[in-house]
């Protein structure tokens, strides 16, 4: 699109004093970019252009759009603020600086980081930004969304590196301030270029289909429209195709249930626009008396906006009796807030008074700019920001009635720290629509909760704190848990840390020696610092079970054999690849292990953890050589014992845990003992110590479990040298 064509679309709806200050801008930037070009060999100007381009369709104010032809003038050009300042005023200057400080922050964590400081402070950064001016923001996703268009000129690693980055924190920003018309266009190009066979079978899919689906939406179009018209409703009515990372997901999700492709009944919904909202409840019961409604596929968004102002109606119907057909009902006004969120209702439009509602519609991210001064570290907000902004939220009540919103999959527990600190601290159950519910239990829209809790300060648990056990979902809880603890004795912290960390590794057969090795991981040179850390909840046994994970798992070339009887492993040996391998039968290594080979006499290398039985045992120590894991999605079996008090179901509830965490067990047996205790012993397929240490915590946590450990074969006798 042209200069010629933005001018148009601008003159549309601001005044001709308005209109002066972009055309103005554009020629200003078109100088100041003169013989200037991009990557891809073309004009850069042509970049500054689509960027208001895109933010003319969301109607901004002149100041946003002459911003956005100035935004890389001053990194660029060397033009200073000042000059931009005098010649289009301290508005358009401050838009310019912010925009120009945020086209610095690189928000994808770098490889060679581990801790993700300089991404979340590049976040806190943003998002304090948009708390300051919106636009600024605005600006920034228009900016993406056109480099996004764009990504062809860079290297494929640069491509994934990017899209990553759109797909994890913008396209996730645009959908919490409600501007869909941006949101979906930068989850489909990232997806393109992060899963491009995927992306393009998708595609492929919906054309297919969309001779079929345009004939089906105008069957029933032509019949909805007469049925409305009987009754004086006027109605504009069109089809919603669902975008191609949208239906990505669903696909994911049926998948799970297996379903397929052709089980996605609302890839094209019916969108009904009316006049009025008393309109869209009459054209729903109008659609509701023709076509028999789907139960618990009803959703009012009208009555309960979403936190980014959405507002619509929601059913899904079985039309002609077999065919489901998701239908959308709203107001024109609604419609242009859906497409648009926020920016619709942006109050430094010219002639406009401001929005008395704009407030409590970006109430959240006020809400993070307090939390962010409580939150200890870069980390903790970075968490913060992915799990209580940037996911979808539900609504549930007070005994007294008051709503709360929460990110979804919150707990009662976080229900508890969000009504307050020490009702959380002090939470000793909790009740939802008056029945008792454990604390990992997912809230619904339109619960009821209770939380009991004890009249003295009793102090929360360190268990609330494991990701295995689902008890928080909210950083903003986790927060205060952690604070909790922090102000705990130092004494009782290291204590508390070490009872944590050496039943974590009991659980994963990893030697309590290798304490000193962990805090180095995590850089503690002193072990009790690094105890303390885990004792108040500043590191989680999870963390050290992905830590220990991650130091093996590094992408190599690797050679590949499948053993008789054991899924295949992945081994580099000596930097050498297309060597036999295979795992030792006595130890079960797992990826995440330290591991040693053995060179056999007739069998290549077998590979074993490096403390085991037979390994320390072997006289022969030139046979040993360096191993290491390689990058696979291969399965591995490893051993694990169940001590447990004997009861009906206890094997089902076990392995019911086991299948829920998609992990395969190969042979099962158990011993009943004299004292009421059983002994189980499994025999896994597992992907390595992250899945592992996850499976362990969930079966210790089943009811009569007394203990849960991985086991090594320590009493085979070592292999002859021919094996």
């Amino acid at each position: 699109m042209s200069f010629s064509e933005l001018m148009a679309k601008v003159e549309g709806y601001l005044p001709p004093e308005r209109v002066a200050i972009v055309k103005g801008a554009y020629h200003f930037a078109e100088k100041a970019h003169e013989g200037e070009v991009r990557k891809s060999g073309e004009p850069y100007i042509n970049h500054p252009l689509q960027v208001a381009l895109i933010l003319v369709e969301l109607q901004l104010d002149a100041s946003s759009l002459a911003a956005a032809l100035l935004h890389d003038v001053p990194e660029n050009c060397g033009i200073p603020i000042s000059e931009i300042e005098a010649g289009f005023g301290l508005e358009v200057a401050k838009l310019v600086d912010g925009a120009t400080k945020l086209n610095k922050l690189s928000l994808q964590l770098p490889k060679e980081a581990v801790t993700g400081e300089a991404q979340a402070d590049n976040l806190r950064k943003m998002l304090v930004a948009m708390a300051e001016d919106l636009r600024v923001v605005f600006i920034k996703l228009a900016d993406r969304l056109h480099n996004m268009r764009t990504l062809d000129v860079l290297s494929p690693e640069m491509q994934r590196s990017v899209a990553r980055e759109t797909l994890e924190i913008y396209a996730p920003l645009a959908h919490r301030l409600g501007i869909w018309e941006l949101k979906w266009q930068l989850e489909d190009l990232s997806f393109r270029y992060l899963e491009p066979e995927r992306y393009y079978q998708i595609a492929n899919l919906i054309a297919a289909q969309r001779a079929q689906r345009e004939s089906f939406i105008t069957q029933v179009t032509q019949i909805l429209s007469r049925e409305l018209g009987k009754v004086g409703l006027r109605a504009e009515m069109s089809g919603r195709p669902k975008h191609i990372y949208s239906i990505h997901q669903k696909m994911e999700r049926y998948s799970a249930l297996g379903k397929d492709f052709d089980d996605i009944h609302d890839l094209q919904a019916l969108r009904v626009l009316v006049d009025t909202m008393p309109d869209c409840y009459s054209a729903l019961g109008v659609i509701h008396s023709l076509w028999r409604p789907l139960p618990g596929e009803f959703d009012d968004f009208i009555a309960n906006p979403k936190p980014n102002g959405y507002q619509s109606l929601h059913t899904v119907v079985i039309y002609q009796g077999r065919v489901p057909l998701e239908v959308q009902i709203r107001t024109h006004d609604m419609h242009h807030i859906a497409g648009y969120g926020v920016a619709a209702h942006w109050y430094y439009k010219e002639g406009e008074k401001r929005d008395t509602h704009f407030e409590e519609r970006i109430g959240w991210l006020r809400q993070l700019i307090e939390w962010h001064r409580e939150l200890s570290g870069a980390e903790e907000f970075l968490e913060s920001v992915k799990t209580d902004i940037f996911i979808d939220q539900v609504f549930v009540f007070t005994p007294k009635g008051e709503i709360k919103d929460l990110p979804k999959g919150s707990t009662p527990l976080d229900f508890a720290y969000r009504v307050h600190t020490e009702l959380g601290h002090r939470c000793t159950g909790a009740k939802v629509n008056g029945r008792l519910v454990p604390f990992n239990y997912q809230l619904k829209n339109g619960d009821i909760v209770e939380i009991m809790s004890a009249k003295r300060g009793r102090g929360p648990s360190r268990d609330w704190l494991s990701p295995n056990r689902g008890y928080i979902k909210t950083a903003h809880a986790k927060e205060k848990v952690r604070q909790w603890f922090k102000k705990q004795e130092r004494t009782a912290n290291i204590e508390g840390g070490r009872e944590l960390l050496e039943k974590k590794m009991r659980h994963l057969g990893i030697k309590l020696s290798e304490r000193e090795e962990l805090a180095k991981l995590f850089k503690y040179d002193n072990l009790d610092d690094f105890l303390e850390a885990i004792g108040y909840g500043g590191i989680t046994t999870h963390q050290v079970a992905l830590k220990l994970a991650a130091q093996q798992e590094k992408p190599r070339v690797v050679a590949e054999v499948t053993p008789p009887k054991q899924p295949a492993s992945a081994i580099e040996v000596l930097g050498v690849r297309d060597m036999l391998t295979q795992l030792a039968q006595c130890c079960h290594p797992l990826p995440g292990d330290k591991i040693i080979g053995y060179v056999t006499r007739s069998r290549g290398v077998t590979v074993h953890r490096q403390d085991c039985y037979n390994v320390i045992r072997e006289d022969e120590k030139e046979r040993l050589i360096k191993v290491e894991w390689g990058q696979t999605d291969l399965l591995y079996p490893v051993h694990i014992q169940v001590e447990a008090w004997d009861r009906v179901g206890l094997t089902r509830d076990i392995t019911t845990v086991i299948a829920e965490e998609k992990v395969n067990i190969a042979t099962m047996n158990l011993t009943n003992h004299d004292d009421h205790t059983t002994t189980l012993h499994f025999t896994l397929e597992t992907k390595g110590l992250a899945q592992l240490s996850r499976l362990l915590v969930r079966v210790e946590g089943v009811r009569g479990v007394i203990s849960v450990t991985r086991v090594g074969d320590e009493a085979t006798i070592k292999a002859s040298p021919s094996t």
